[in-house]
């Protein structure tokens, strides 16, 4: 048994690492928003949109990808996933470069289905790989690898275009995927397929879909989701444009806010297993019942100091929620459909993920940043009345 676990921490580590830089790529375009707008000619919808449209491929493909990968090899799915979004960081250059938008827009969709995959594959393969006592605290590792890839790209993105243009910043963030390839290939060898007498049925995927409480983590996980990207979005280019910060200085201040959730999510797991006995619905609730109010209040933080401080409140909070549903969906249903369960998960909250940077910049737009700044945070309140009513897992 010994031999075998630093096998498992070192395809944690790959995966792991694979995933910051899907999340550095994908959002490294919000600090770097004016750029974008002003280089193509676009108004903030259609510059949310860069961002927004990988969420929203997820939304579509994550579904498929699941079922897919309860029925395969999700360690071969994670590597063709991940030279997909090689080639999608390449092909974003190109496209930017060229002042191609709706190019750029289908180059971040195939980043949209890497990600997809490297997600579910990742939670997967991680979560079969530990036993029932660190599996949870497996998991949100894995899921701490996007806020560190969102504060590398919220924080790197405006160097790297000072130095290279903005365009440099799709491959500057996709193609380190390969090393956590390389790490995450010889460790995970013979974890990711099932057995064969494990294959899924027609009726264990219906189960999936219509259970009542998947579909309020879903619903967690949507508006979890939708404050996240929305502050990860619009908060640099508001601290930017009413707060007169520099471009750079606006980006590594917002990269806090996930940065934060590498203890947030990790938290999470430990919170409710160590603290509510396994309970999932106290740290959920007080997840939503902190990031609301200082959501919706977010404008009304003036001082630099204040800003930080709210954005590392919030960031904590919201992230809370988000790294432990990936943990607890797996619960709810029966093993041989868990990535399924994950990939419906990841489809319905980034649903929110995808609607909450491009509605926010059309409420931007016409009713400026105190309007859409307290609608996000009210939805944040929606999100606790549904944690009130969160299951618990058997």
């Amino acid at each position: 048994m010994s031999s075998r676990v630093p096998a498992r921490w070192g395809l944690l580590a790959g995966a792991s690492f694979a995933g910051v830089s899907l999340g550095a790529y994908e959002l490294a375009p919000a600090s770097v928003t004016p750029l974008i707008r002003d280089s193509l000619g676009i108004g903030s919808s259609a510059a949310g949109l860069v961002v927004g449209v990988m969420f929203g491929t997820a939304v579509v493909a994550s579904l498929p990808a699941g079922v897919v990968l309860d029925r395969t090899d999700s360690r071969w799915a994670l590597a063709a996933a991940v030279v997909g979004l090689v080639v999608a960081g390449g092909w974003g250059w190109l496209a930017a470069t060229g002042g191609a938008y709706w190019s750029l827009l289908a180059s971040r969709i195939l980043g949209g289905v890497a990600y997809t995959v490297v997600w579910n594959a990742g939670i997967d393969v991680v979560g079969r790989s530990f036993d029932a006592e660190y599996q949870a605290t497996a998991v949100t590792v894995f899921t701490a690898s996007g806020p560190i890839g969102f504060a590398v790209g919220q924080g790197g993105a405006p160097i790297v275009a000072e130095a290279f243009g903005w365009a440099a910043i799709f491959p500057a963030f996709s193609a380190p995927a390969l090393l956590g390839l390389a790490l995450f290939w010889p460790t995970s060898r013979g974890r990711g397929r099932i057995s064969e007498g494990d294959v899924p049925t027609l009726s264990d995927f219906r189960a999936v879909v219509t259970s009542r409480q998947v579909w309020t983590v879903g619903g967690l996980g949507f508006l979890g989701y939708g404050l996240y990207l929305f502050i990860n979005n619009w908060a640099p280019s508001y601290l930017n444009e009413e707060l007169a910060l520099s471009l750079g200085l606006s980006g590594l201040i917002v990269a806090l806010f996930p940065a934060i959730g590498v203890v947030g999510r990790v938290s999470g797991g430990l919170l409710s297993d160590r603290f509510f006995d396994g309970r999932r619905r106290p740290v959920l609730l007080l997840a939503f019942l902190v990031a609301a109010p200082v959501t919706a209040g977010f404008t009304l933080l003036r001082p630099v100091p204040v800003v930080v401080g709210g954005l590392l409140v919030a960031g904590l909070a919201i992230q809370l929620c988000l790294g432990l549903s990936f943990a607890y969906v797996r619960e709810l249903v029966e093993p041989t459909v868990a990535a399924t369960a994950v990939a419906f998960l990841t489809s319905v909250g980034l649903a929110g993920a995808f609607v909450s940077p491009i509605v926010g910049g059309a409420v931007i737009d016409a009713a400026g940043y105190d309007t859409a700044f307290l609608l996000v945070g009210g939805l944040g309140f929606l999100g606790v009345l549904l944690a009130w009513y969160a299951p618990e897992a058997a």
